[in-house]
């Protein structure tokens, strides 16, 4: 397999690795994109969601996830 990076919404990469060049705070979102092949506004509007409705470890999950996947 090759290095090349694809953009949010292509193929799926191997592993999780944050995407801080696309990404919008601390590229989560655009990681899990590139891992997933799920584009990122489809990530950021589920977070978005599970917030609103109240899931209360969203943010909390997120945090942790930007912080140690670095």
């Amino acid at each position: 397999m090759n290095n090349i990076s694809h953009r949010n919404g292509g193929p799926p990469q191997d592993g999780f690795r944050l995407d801080k060049q696309n990404g919008k705070l601390f590229g989560v979102c655009s990681g899990l994109a590139n891992s997933t092949g799920v584009d990122a506004t489809i990530w950021r509007i589920g977070l978005v969601v599970a917030t609103l409705l109240g899931f209360g470890l969203t943010i909390p999950i997120y945090l942790a996830v930007a912080l140690i996947a670095d």
